[in-house]
C-alpha cells in the first residue's frame, strides 16, 4: 500500500488531535484508534496501489462511526495541512487527481 497516503492520513489526524484534544506530541487514545483503523483500511483496500481517494471510492469500507470521525478530521485538517506541510499537501493533491482520473477512466 502507498506509504505516502498513510503518512498524509497520520499527519491529518495528528493536526486534528493536537488542536482539538491538546494532546501535544502524542495522539490521544481516540485519535490513535482512528489512525490505526484508517491505516488498516488502507492496507486492506481491494484496489491496492491504484486506488481512488476514499471520498470518491465506490466501496465504503469504513464503519459508519469511523467514517464520520475521519470526515471530521479531514474537513478540519485538510486546509491546515497546506500550511503545516505544504509540499506533502501539494504532492498529495496531484497524486489524488491523477489516481481519480485513472480510476474513473477504467
Amino acid at each position: 500500500m502507498n506509504e505516502k497516503e498513510k503518512d498524509v492520513v497520520t499527519k491529518m489526524i495528528t493536526i486534528y488531535c493536537r488542536s482539538k484534544h491538546k494532546s501535544g506530541n502524542q495522539l490521544c487514545t481516540v485519535c490513535e484508534d482512528l489512525n490505526t483503523y484508517a491505516l488498516q483500511r488502507l492496507e486492506r483496500c481491494p484496489f491496492g496501489e491504484g486506488k481512488p481517494t476514499c471520498g470518491s471510492c465506490t466501496i465504503h469500507c469504513y464503519k459508519k462511526d469511523m467514517r464520520e470521525k475521519i470526515k471530521t478530521v479531514m474537513r478540519y485538517s485538510g486546509p491546515r495541512l497546506l500550511f503545516i506541510h505544504p509540499i506533502v499537501t501539494i504532492k498529495h493533491m496531484i497524486r489524488e487527481r491523477k489516481l481519480n482520473r485513472e480510476f474513473s477512466a477504467n
